[in-house]
């Protein structure tokens, strides 16, 4: 049998084969965050269809890390028994579930959080929500890192089996450790090592809240692709060794900022009339604009943050590694597993179109995905309407 259907281990959490589900934002919740049927259906139908490790779409950790839309939270006790109902679904099916924990930083406005949004510094306005971020006062950042670890403490007692920090994506973490976007001058920035200190600091406050035989997992973003350098391969690399070095069970990366680095994040097709439709009236020349000017340029090209991944993978020894993006042929994963350029493989929008596409491998049923990275799914979650594939006979 194939390699990829082998269990294997992160941190003390047997997974009964390499298939992840890769955190992937869902508006599903209820307004306040409250996990909803739709949530516990959508992952039981995950299970069902035999992925090994499920990793959630965002779960916020604190009200003012809130992003637009309908996410996951975990900021109150008040959400633990819907979390746990989501638990209680995947392991029904055999399946295992981490949570992931994310602060939106400066990517949010100010209808999601009340106030003017949060970030290490004052870099110019946000290219999606077209507001400034207040730089964070010392205590704001030592609330931030709290608020991790009290996340954590909930992913514990709602019987998840781990966790996965968000420092990807141009989230709160990606920003402090991106030079683009973390220009202080005090303890928190002006080195590498500066910047990384709030990661080791979360590192640090969620493992000192889980329970034992927990993981701990981080998402990295490999590249930032921001209009001055932030995140580059070698820093990421240089980062990712001092998450391994604190114990991380597991690393995944990412490419590119959700709001600054276009189309790099996805790949594939910019939907340009999905994206721009419901946008108020004011907006739309500009929108229109903006995501013609993407269209031809990111076209989808197989597992792209591979080239990445090699380069990242050997900084941190023997910890796993999750490869996300691009995958979507089961002999194109097999050879990346047998190489050792992963541990484990991670799929998102081939997983939207097919939540059982992992059994269908399994039997023999498919030998490839047949997600068409179309991206129209990505536009449903921007109006804030519920997650679903809209290619045709999806």
């Amino acid at each position: 049998m194939s390699i990829l259907f082998n269990p294997a281990k992160i941190g003390e959490v047997e997974i009964r084969n390499r298939f992840v589900h890769a955190a992937t934002y869902e508006s599903m919740a209820e307004e306040d965050g409250r996990v909803t049927d739709m949530l516990v259906q959508r992952y039981s139908r995950l299970a069902r269809g035999e992925v090994g490790l499920i990793i959630t779409g965002i779960a916020i950790v604190h009200p003012l890390g809130n992003v637009p839309g309908r996410a996951i939270g975990i900021y109150s006790d008040a959400m633990i028994p819907g979390l746990k109902r989501l638990a209680e679904a995947v392991h029904e099916h055999g399946a295992k579930i981490f949570i992931q924990l994310l602060h939106a930083g400066a990517q949010t406005n100010r209808q999601a959080i009340g106030r003017t949004p949060l970030a290490p510094s004052l870099v110019g306005p946000n290219p999606m929500y077209l507001n400034l971020a207040r730089p964070m006062r010392e205590r704001e950042i030592e609330e931030a890192i709290r608020a991790f670890g009290q996340a954590a403490r909930r992913a514990a007692e709602a019987g998840a089996d781990g966790v996965h920090i968000a420092a990807s994506g141009g989230y709160l973490l990606n920003e402090f450790l991106s030079p683009y976007f973390n220009r202080r001058k005090d303890g928190w920035g002006g080195s590498d090592e500066n910047r990384f200190r709030i990661m080791r600091e979360v590192i640090r406050e969620v493992r000192r809240n889980l329970a034992p035989g927990m993981a701990l997992t981080v998402k990295l973003t490999a590249n930032d692709y921001t209009p001055r350098e932030g995140i580059t391969t070698p820093l990421a690399a240089r980062y990712a060794k001092w998450m391994a070095e604190l114990g991380i069970d597991a690393l995944e990366i990412a490419s590119g900022c959700t709001t600054y680095s276009g189309w790099h994040i996805w790949r594939g097709g910019v939907p340009v009339k999905e994206l721009v439709k419901d946008l108020p009236g004011w907006q739309k020349p500009v929108a229109w604009l903006k995501f013609r000017s993407m269209a031809g340029k990111y076209d989808f090209s197989g597992p792209y943050n591979l080239e990445d991944a090699r380069v990242i993978k050997a900084a941190i020894g023997e910890v796993p590694f999750i490869l996300v993006g691009g995958l979507r042929r089961l002999s194109q994963m097999e050879e990346i597993a047998e190489k050792g350029e992963a541990d484990f493989v991670a799929l998102s929008r081939p997983l939207v179109r097919e939540p059982n596409l992992v059994k269908k491998f399994r039997e023999g049923r498919a030998e490839a995905s047949s997600c068409i990275s179309c991206n129209k799914c990505f536009a449903e979650i921007v109006h804030r309407r519920p997650l679903r594939c809209m290619a045709s006979g999806g």
